[in-house]
């Protein structure tokens, strides 16, 4: 539960550089919107795979 509160965090943290990105154009905030949206990837897969381990545990 603890990386699934994380993912949460992540996605709530992103969200300015959303805003900015999208409504002002800044680029700079859309790189980092795309890295943090990787890092939202990588989590996923870790909980994923976390659940699919317990599932079958």
């Amino acid at each position: 539960m603890e990386k699934y509160s994380k993912l949460k965090e992540l996605v709530v943290a992103i969200e300015e550089d959303f805003a900015k990105f999208y409504e002002k154009g800044n680029k700079a905030a859309g790189t980092r919107a795309r890295k943090a949206m990787q890092d939202v990837k990588t989590l996923a897969q870790d909980i994923r795979k976390e659940v699919q381990d317990m599932k079958n545990g």
